[in-house]
């Protein structure tokens, strides 16, 4: 086992290198840094950026923003969800309004959100809501409509037959692993949302701000340092979940990946 992870370490490594020599041989080929900034020069850029305290208010602004609309996804999303799923009557009054905003991709909500929030926070946030508030409402819709009936059935007998008691002892630990599954799915798309939109307009500060600025004067170097942040938080922001729900929510699933 140890040297399978030695192995794993090794190869990655290598291949990171590799990737590195082959960025800047084709950077200085190009010749243009407006194209393809050098990875060295790069690099330089990254300390810049990490030293300065400017660095640390766009990203905890783009957190910021992103908790906004992840709250308010999980606030609504999942009890929108878990009605559609478990009353037909609701489904069915529920689904047509969900089905024609659904496909609606949420930066088209960039305008409003500028109209009805102005360029703030919230606007920002909004945005990030729309992309995470339908694979939330999907997922758990799904958790919630594939609930065993026999566990129902069984629940019955024993003495659970309110909908709020069948929801709460059967329902959410049935359907926990879809909705968590489908909040790792809309994180994803919401961390998407968030670059974009403050790219776009709807913020003055963060992170996908600076990608948008340094664009402005030319500095790819500092556009790919701002692009790569982004994915390390993303990675982060993932693996924190991934650690909470394996260790905590869902310990009872040993084995289950999610």
């Amino acid at each position: 086992m140890k040297s399978q992870n030695v192995q794993k370490v090794v190869i990655g490594t290598l291949s990171l290198v590799i990737f590195a020599i082959i960025w800047e041989l084709l950077a200085i080929y190009i010749g243009n840094s407006f194209y393809l900034p050098r990875f060295s020069s790069v690099i330089m850029a990254f300390f810049s950026v990490i030293q300065s305290s400017v660095f640390y208010y766009d990203a905890a602004t783009s957190l910021y923003h992103f908790m906004i609309g992840f709250f308010f996804a999980l606030l609504l999303g999942i009890p929108v969800g878990m009605l559609m799923g478990w009353f037909p009557v609701l489904d069915k009054a529920l689904s047509p309004i969900v089905e024609i905003f659904r496909p609606i991709p949420p930066l088209a909500w960039i305008p409003f959100a500028i109209i009805w929030l102005k360029l703030t926070h919230q606007a920002a946030g909004f945005i990030i809501f729309m992309g995470m508030f339908f694979p939330i409402i999907l997922s758990t819709y799904s958790g919630f409509k594939n609930v065993p009936k026999i566990y129902v059935e069984a629940a019955k007998v024993l003495g659970s037959v309110s909908n709020i008691k069948l929801i709460k002892n059967v329902a959410v630990p049935a359907a926990s692993p879809m909705i968590l599954s489908g909040i790792k799915t809309a994180m994803g798309v919401g961390w998407m949302c968030l670059a974009a939109s403050e790219m776009f307009g709807v913020s003055d500060s963060g992170i996908g701000y600076k990608i948008w600025f340094y664009y402005g004067i030319q500095m790819m170097d500092y556009v790919v340092v701002y692009m790569l942040i982004l994915g390390f938080i993303g990675l982060l922001l993932d693996f924190l979940f991934r650690v909470l729900i394996q260790n905590r929510v869902l310990k009872w699933q040993k084995g289950t990946v999610i």
